[in-house]
């Protein structure tokens, strides 16, 4: 008799922990020959309050951490994505040569992006800090801070590089993240989440969702733990996202859907990438 293989059930990476949506609902993927392949978790407010509540949990031990630590966690999770890359290319679900060597870069860029970051966690502090000349006497200095839980939304295209693009310059930095993954192909995301569970990195710190941008974004807007926003979104969820910012008084970072954006190129990752979710803590020490 021929043997039946197990699927897969895609669950959700939420503070160290795989979990089902709270409403149990899914939706459909399917795979490069359009047949059904899993059925995703269709997370809803409620997830997102449970992973602001995991993120909140870990920030803090997260922040703490050294540079160089932080460093070589980030750099671990390289390495466990070094080691599934042939998985995670599949997982975008090539439909011929030409998509799968567009997957196979995104992966690898990837996995170069996080080699990146982990090179700038002990050096974004002196260039974004600062000694400030006074005119009185006082020794004046500027310090970075992590501003706490920023939400995440990615982008349809580069479903695993653009979710770490992303993702990565905010926990550089000591935040957390609650991240929505790619609506149309989430499945990176969720081989992303295994990987994470088997890296050094504390459970909570990264909290990665499926679903409906309609369902999710308006909740990242208005969740008042939420300090800041990094999503790619259309010009209405823009508008959603902004409104909802606004009356939480967050930090909003909003790029175009729509339009095109290179995540390969190097202009995706960098210093000023970092800056866009710390904030600046100055001291007046007297002298003299």
């Amino acid at each position: 008799m021929s043997r039946i293989s197990i699927t897969k059930t895609p669950k959700c990476y939420v503070g160290g922990a795989f979990i089902r949506s709270e409403s149990n609902r899914t939706y459909e993927i399917t795979d490069s020959n359009g047949e059904f392949f899993a059925n995703v978790p269709l997370c809803t407010r409620k997830d997102v309050r449970n992973a602001v509540e995991a993120a909140a949990k870990a920030g803090p031990g997260w922040a703490k951490r050294s540079a160089y630590n932080r460093g070589q966690i980030l750099y671990r999770m390289a390495e466990m994505l070094e080691a599934r890359s042939k998985e995670l290319v599949d997982a975008h679900f090539p439909k011929d040569n030409t998509e799968k060597k567009q997957a196979a870069a995104e992966v690898a860029t990837s996995i170069d992006r996080i080699v990146h970051y982990a090179g700038w966690t002990d050096k974004y502090e002196s260039l974004l800090g600062s000694v400030n000349p006074v005119s009185t006497p006082h020794f004046n200095f500027s310090v970075t801070e992590p501003m706490g839980i920023i939400a995440v939304a990615a982008p349809e295209d580069a479903p695993l590089l653009g979710l770490i693009s992303m993702i990565l310059p905010i926990i550089t930095s000591g935040n957390a993240v609650v991240a929505l993954a790619s609506e149309r192909t989430p499945y990176p995301s969720i081989l992303l989440g295994e990987i994470l569970a088997t890296s050094d990195l504390p459970g909570g710190v990264i909290n990665l969702l499926t679903g409906k941008n309609a369902d999710i974004l308006p909740t990242f807007a208005t969740h008042e733990h939420i300090r800041g926003i990094s999503a790619f979104a259309t010009a209405e969820e823009g508008k959603t996202l902004q409104q909802g910012a606004a009356e939480s008084v967050k930090r909003t970072k909003i790029i175009p859907a729509g339009k095109p954006y290179d995540w390969i190129e190097k202009s995706a990752q960098g210093l000023y990438h970092i800056r866009d979710f710390v904030e600046l803590k100055t001291t007046w020490h007297p002298v003299g």
